[in-house]
């Protein structure tokens, strides 16, 4: 994303490190989350030294960290010196400057932990010894999750028990994008959303007046594409089996979503996938659901897993599953695949979602008069609710149901939510308000419903009818 959006609670907690005496931060994610954005932007005011660690031998990284800190400090001389120390290079950075508050990134930090497994424990000393009593900020950044967990921030870690504070950074927000994007039409950035997710960098290459059927067909159908195999670079660092993986998340985004039916499909005990689902999990890219009713979601057994990323989910539907006509070049065949299924199996399943972002949107900015713990969806046997937000403490629910259609949304829809609603044996005690998400607007007929019935809320696109 060419301009810097969102971020705003990323940018406070970064503030609060950097007033208070020393801070220790560490910031991790996936690739092109927009970590070094983040940074950047926090920095660009600041007296800062920027370090990017990179795949190569130790004495490579090293020399390319004084020259940095000889363009830092100003100080010449560096040029010429050999160094075989990292602490000689960080007391200099010490003691330049020494009452100034500084910030030193080190960005890519795996890379260093790569090339010398000792770095974790060089690096603790570092801080505790030459760092920790200066008036010095560090941000360590990584874009391995998987080895910034082993080396930085798990118990086993050296760095254990000095950060003062950790940043896992997600995709942005549907809402963030729309914010910085009232030019353009709601339904043009669902759509896009709905391909790039939150990612910046994706987002970069579809910024722009083609249609995104182009886009789409140049960025992630051709074999040269920026995106054609981008989930394969994503997982390929950080997890070992990687058929295994790719057979999990193809079969999520086909709608597997219980263990039962991967373990069917897959052909594997269930007790085999839970070690694979865990560590897909941990990187972000599978998410467990859980009726947002239950009332202790740890021991529930009505989880269902969903591929976390609106991109990788597009790739493994539209992508890995016509690798081979793809490889072949047959990227018309795949077109059309695309053309005639997606808004149907893609994008509107994103809707869902963007329409839970939109009601925790308007609750917070006081448009709905309801306060929510919780927001999500609600199935059991014979409902499914796309929509679920609960008050807990004033028993009070909101229930919603989203419709990419291209038809207004007409009453009928409101009379069967609440028909589904009445069923929820849980809900029972609860006061009922019915929400009603759409992109084509409603029919008169659900509008003069709404305005004679206070608990009925008609949303088109983002705004409140």
């Amino acid at each position: 994303m060419k301009k810097f959006i969102g971020r705003e609670s990323e940018l406070k907690t970064l503030d609060r490190e950097f007033n208070r005496g020393s801070g220790f931060v560490v910031i991790y994610g996936r690739r092109r989350v927009g970590k070094t954005t983040l940074i950047k932007e926090f920095i660009k005011n600041k007296d800062a030294m920027y370090f990017l660690a990179t795949e190569e031998l130790e004495i490579g990284n090293m020399k390319r960290f004084t020259n940095t800190l000889t363009e830092y400090t100003k100080q010449d001389y560096l040029k010429n010196a050999s160094f075989s120390d990292w602490e000689d290079l960080f007391k200099i950075f010490a003691t330049h400057k020494p009452d100034a508050k500084k910030v030193l990134v080190i960005d890519e930090f795996q890379y260093l932990v790569n090339v010398n497994s000792a770095f974790a424990t060089i690096f603790q000393r570092i801080w505790d010894e030459i760092l920790k009593d200066k008036n010095v900020m560090i941000i360590l950044c990584g874009s391995l999750i998987s080895m910034m967990m082993a080396q930085v921030l798990s118990y086993s870690s050296p760095l254990y028990g000095r950060r003062t504070a950790q940043i896992r950074l997600s995709p942005l927000k549907f809402t963030d994008i729309m914010k910085s994007n009232a030019n353009k039409f709601f339904e043009q950035l669902v759509e896009v959303y709905s391909v790039t997710g939150g990612v910046p960098k994706y987002f970069d290459f579809f910024d722009n007046d083609e249609p995104l059927i182009e886009n789409i067909e140049r960025e992630v159908l051709q074999k040269g594409g920026f995106l054609y195999e981008e989930p394969v670079f994503l997982l390929e660092k950080e997890v070992k089996e990687l058929v295994s993986y790719f057979s999990i998340m193809k079969n999520i985004a086909a709608g597997n979503h219980r263990v039962s039916q991967l373990a069917g499909v897959l052909e594997m005990p269930s007790n085999a996938l839970s070690p694979y689902l865990k560590t897909l999990m941990d990187l972000d890219l599978v998410e467990k659901r859980i009726p947002v009713t239950e009332k202790q979601p740890e021991k529930s057994r009505k989880g269902l897993y969903f591929v976390n990323d609106h991109f990788i989910e597009f790739w493994f539907r539209f992508v890995y599953a016509y690798k081979g006509e793809l490889e072949l070049e047959n990227t018309e065949y795949v077109l059309g695949k695309i053309k005639k299924s997606f808004i149907e199996k893609h994008v509107s399943f994103v809707y869902e979602d963007i329409c839970r972002e939109l009601l925790a949107l308007l609750c917070s900015e006081g448009k709905i008069n309801f306060i929510p713990s919780k927001i999500g969806s609600y199935w059991g046997p014979n409902i499914e609710i796309d929509v679920v937000a609960l008050d807990e403490e004033r028993k009070k629910v909101l229930l919603g149901e989203c419709k990419y259609h291209n038809q207004p949304v007409d009453a009928d829809v409101f009379f069967e939510l609440k028909g589904k609603a009445e069923k929820i044996i849980e809900l029972a005690e609860y006061e009922k308000t019915f929400i009603l998400f759409s992109k084509s607007g409603f029919s008169d007929r659900l509008k003069e419903l709404a305005e004679q019935n206070s608990n009925v809320i008609l949303v088109n696109n983002d705004s409140i009818v």
